[in-house]
């Protein structure tokens, strides 16, 4: 005979009162996994590197439509004409540098904001 998994008198079971819902039962204090914590060493290693990178990106960024190697030969300016003359144009260029001055700014109050705490 096979063994039923249920109790003869259901007050015997701690899940469930007499008459009323299924009472949840909490797990065991060994079960619950603690929070780990993040190393100072990497915190700090992984904000350096995300600032690198921003700072990279940004100079890129800032560099890139004023280079006639990158922009005025760039070959998707050039199979696009009407991109190529948009793209040509002073106020893009300034845009686009103003956007490379922007991550570098971003990049700078990272750093500097990470620097107090």
């Amino acid at each position: 005979m096979i063994a039923s998994s249920t109790p003869a008198n259901p007050a015997s079971n701690p899940g469930v009162a007499t008459g009323d819902a299924p009472v949840p039962v909490a797990p065991p204090a060994a079960v619950m996994p603690h929070p780990q914590r993040i190393p100072q060493w990497l915190i700090r290693a992984e904000l350096f590197l995300r600032v690198l990178l921003r700072m990279y990106i940004g100079l890129a960024v800032c560099y890139a439509p004023w280079s006639s190697l990158f922009w005025d030969q760039n070959p998707l300016f050039l199979q696009f004409p009407t991109l190529g003359i948009y793209a040509a144009n002073g106020a893009v260029r300034g845009i686009v540098s103003g956007l490379g001055l922007l991550n570098l700014w971003i990049a700078f109050q990272d750093a500097i904001r990470s620097r107090g705490k």
